[in-house]
């Protein structure tokens, strides 16, 4: 009986974008483990775990914390009910992206015969507003638009690098929550002092104001939409990011 098929902890790196620590962390944590481990430790996964990793990453993509991805992928539900109800979600997704399409294809037909535009039209499917007009209300004009110009020009290749450096970072504040460490430990501000840097290549800038900084820091445990990225772990997680960042402002 031919053995079944294996992919290497590289080779699923390769296909997934994920870092050795996150796949290791998972394993940590209970979620994923490797199907075997071979010479100098060489993790490998068979096709039940590359199924498990898809579920994982589609989970993520939805918003969903790992802490409930766990019980989500134990609770029961088997792997193809699992798929068929996240097929759901991304049709939902992709219906959304579809509109926005349709909007655009009807801006570069109206532009292209000189008709009027409609502005309803032109933006369904769309929903930015709230965030562009919330940077420049907190932070300004000129902060917004230097972020926006630094991005643009970064291309495809540099935004999605810069977004696996985020996913790292959120891998380490997990790994640190979970850990049971202090936020004023030395492994919690090892975290800060990266988390510091990463937003000074977002803003652009090489001096972070503290007060900026820690606005930030109380938002990330206050508003929900940035406080999913820290409970993946933990229900407090997001507190445990601002009082890291606060104290390592000395706040």
């Amino acid at each position: 009986m031919a053995k079944n098929p294996e992919w290497t902890i590289r080779e699923v790196m390769h296909a997934t974008g994920l870092t050795s620590r996150t796949l290791r962390y998972y394993d940590e944590i209970g979620l994923l483990a490797p199907s075997s481990t071979g010479p100098g430790g060489l993790r490998h996964y068979d096709e039940a775990g590359l199924v498990r990793l898809q579920q994982i990453l589609l989970w993520r993509e939805l918003g969903v914390p790992l802490a409930k991805i766990s019980r989500l992928l134990t609770g029961g539900t088997g792997a193809v009910e699992a798929l068929m109800h996240q097929r759901d979600q991304l049709k939902s997704e992709l219906a959304r992206i579809a509109e926005q399409l349709a909007a655009v294809e009807s801006t570069i037909a109206a532009l292209g015969t000189g008709e009027e535009l409609v502005p309803k039209q032109m933006f369904n499917g769309f929903d930015h507003r709230k965030y562009d007009a919330e940077v420049r209300e907190r932070w300004g004009d000129e902060a917004a638009d230097r972020s926006n110009r630094w991005w643009e020009q970064l291309g495809e290749g540099g935004q999605e690098e810069f977004r696996m450096q985020l996913q790292d970072l959120t891998d380490a504040w997990d790994a640190v929550i979970a850990s049971a460490e202090a936020p004023s430990s030395n492994a919690a501000q090892q975290v800060a002092a990266r988390h510091l840097t990463f937003l000074r290549a977002a803003w652009q800038t090489e001096e972070l104001p503290p007060e900026a900084v820690a606005g930030l820091a109380r938002m990330y445990a206050e508003d929900p939409r940035f406080a999913k990225n820290y409970t993946r772990v933990s229900p407090s997680g997001a507190e445990f990011v601002r009082d890291a960042l606060l104290h390592h402002l000395g706040l």
